[in-house]
């Protein structure tokens, strides 16, 4: 690959992932911490909006899902924001836990 070339992938990177390319030691240590991150935050974003009380194994079997999609979404964060997007829906269900649990907290006070 030319030097132009990767300069050019380089530029039209996304946020975080030129952040991560930035600080990892190698590229190929990068894709793996971008992988791991993706993860994490689509793990938290389901835990926060979707997850259920269900069994163990029903667990593993949505989390090993969960996973080969992150697969899919690393190939796209690289220049989609997929990583802020994720941070974003992050932030909005964790006030909207917050909140739910101020007025349920309320609630309960005031009866």
């Amino acid at each position: 690959m030319r030097v132009e070339d990767s300069e050019m992938v380089y530029n039209r990177m996304s946020g975080i992932a030129r952040m991560v390319y930035e600080l990892a030691p190698n590229f190929d240590i990068a894709g793996y911490i971008l992988l791991a991150l993706i993860f994490i935050m689509s793990a938290i974003v389901y835990k926060l909006g979707f997850a259920k009380k269900i069994s163990f194994w029903q667990n593993a079997v949505i989390y090993t899902f969960l996973f080969i999609g992150c697969l899919v979404l690393t190939f796209l964060a690289f220049f989609l924001p997929i990583m802020e997007g994720l941070i974003v829906a992050a932030a909005i269900l964790i006030i909207y836990r917050v909140r739910r649990m101020n007025e349920y907290k309320k609630d309960s006070t005031v009866q």
